[in-house]
């Protein structure tokens, strides 16, 4: 297996013609932190590398109004380990497509964020780690045999649209679709919106509405979203909001998410923390993530961490 992975790895680099190479944009981002976690049984230590990863991305032009474009994402577990110092599963597969790019927009095909992931841009101040909305919220999903479509902005309004093959003749296929409103990273308009749905997308219909604004230094952000399997059953509707408050080179943060079920299993997490950085690339933080289940099992952690991106 390994063989494999790095056999795969070195025919996709050395694929890749001089000429072209320079037109290759090669970044990625190593995230691990040094955490007690009590996952409601006792608490332990252990390190976490969180969704580290590496990629390739770049595009090629083929007339003045249509280019070719691909990424290839790795994500990579720098930490876990047997005894033996094996990690048979140290590479897996992020988003990874080719497509297309022109006046219409961009469409490409194979692994992808759905459009409702992608619509709630940089608002999850918590993302990778213990406190991230995937552990509340259904709906962020990254689904291979999809079409991913993304319009140019109009006015700040951008479309984006999913569809996922099911690849199977018993089931339905899925669709994603959000409409979003603003820069992400709050560079180019001071607020980002979007609202989106889910159909039949990995066993669930999701709606959901996302709000982040910044005023000075502070930046401030909610989410609102129902949700429901296919079949009807485990109806829930929850929300988050965040703040975060930039001063110097530290960033604190907190954020509050709930989900409230129809059966009663509810959920709920408060994460506050502090990120400081050192440089453009560099960051050291710290967290504090506790999550209250309605099945008597809390969750807490408590963990120290550096991010290196490039």
């Amino acid at each position: 297996m390994k063989f494999v992975k790095s056999s795969l790895c070195l025919a996709l680099l050395s694929g890749l013609s001089f000429n072209a190479i320079a037109d290759v944009d090669v970044y990625g981002k190593a995230n691990v932190t040094v955490q007690s976690s009590d996952d409601g049984e006792g608490s332990f230590t252990e390190i976490k590398s969180n969704a580290s990863r590496f990629g390739l991305k770049g595009s090629e032009k083929i007339n003045d109004g249509l280019e070719a474009v691909y990424k290839f994402e790795f994500q990579v577990d720098v930490s876990d380990a047997d005894s033996k110092g094996d990690n048979d599963d140290n590479i897996s597969a992020r988003n990874q497509y080719v497509g297309l790019k022109g006046a219409f927009g961009q469409v490409v095909i194979g692994r992808n964020d759905t459009a409702l992931k992608q619509s709630q841009g940089k608002l999850d101040l918590f993302n990778d780690l213990e406190g991230d909305i995937k552990n509340v919220f259904k709906g962020e999903n990254r689904l291979g045999d999809s079409v991913s479509y993304s319009s140019n902005s109009y006015e700040g309004f951008k479309v984006l649209a999913t569809f996922i093959a099911e690849d199977d003749v018993d089931a339905d296929n899925g669709y994603s679709m959000a409409v979003t409103y603003g820069d992400v990273a709050l560079k180019k308009s001071a607020v980002y919106a979007s609202i989106a749905a889910d159909s039949e997308v990995n066993g669930y219909d999701v709606v959901r509405a996302s709000i982040q604004g910044k005023i000075e230094g502070f930046k401030l952000g909610a989410m609102y979203q129902t949700q429901e399997k296919v079949d009807g059953s485990a109806e829930a509707d929850g929300y988050l909001v965040n703040a975060a408050y930039s001063m110097g080179s530290n960033t604190f943060k907190v954020q509050y998410q709930a989900m409230d079920f129809d059966d009663s299993n509810d959920k709920s997490a408060i994460s506050v923390g502090i990120d400081h950085k050192l440089n453009k690339n560099i960051k050291v933080f710290g967290f504090y993530s506790s999550f209250d289940m309605d099945n008597n099992v809390d969750q807490d952690y408590l963990g120290l961490g550096m991010e290196y991106k490039f």
